[in-house]
């Protein structure tokens, strides 16, 4: 058995997703977010949380899914990228899990439509259940999370 990782799970078209619990700082219900011009369409804007503004990024939009309405369920999990810390409005945040670090397998060319340099790795959890683990340095590339960084000052 490899060493264990926590990952909090949550949902987004259809599918499930990971990130480390260490990456996460807090999961919001989603609120009010003041839009910030020539940005690009899945960066929905800034909140003010707790004094600090945090930049959102939609991962829908982000990675070309449909956009949804935001529901009861939505969320945004605030999650640490090199020392910015960014929102991301997800469909739902379900679960923390352990996951052993010998079930996570490279991520195939492209999964559920999402190129694979924005994944870590496929986790099987059991017979039935994938769980796709996200790179977060990927999914906010250095333009963006230079972009991103702008908007706090």
């Amino acid at each position: 058995m490899g060493e264990e990782i926590k990952v909090i799970v949550f949902a987004l078209a259809h599918e499930e997703y990971g990130v480390e619990v260490e990456r996460v700082r807090t999961i919001e219900r989603m609120q009010p977010m003041t839009r910030v011009p020539k940005t690009p369409e899945f960066v929905k804007g800034v909140i003010n949380l707790r004094g600090v503004v945090t930049p959102v990024i939609d991962l829908r939009g982000r990675f070309g899914f449909a956009e949804s309405e935001y529901t009861d369920n939505t969320r945004i999990i605030i999650v640490a990228v090199k020392d910015i810390e960014v929102g991301l409005i997800v469909d739902s945040a379900n679960d923390v899990i352990d996951v052993d670090t010998d079930c996570i397998d490279d991520p195939p060319e492209i999964v559920g439509g999402i190129k694979a340099k924005y994944l870590r790795g496929i986790a099987k959890i059991s017979e039935e259940r994938l769980l796709i683990l996200l790179n977060l340095e990927e999914v906010l590339n250095k333009s963006e999370i230079i972009q991103l960084e702008s908007l706090e000052e």
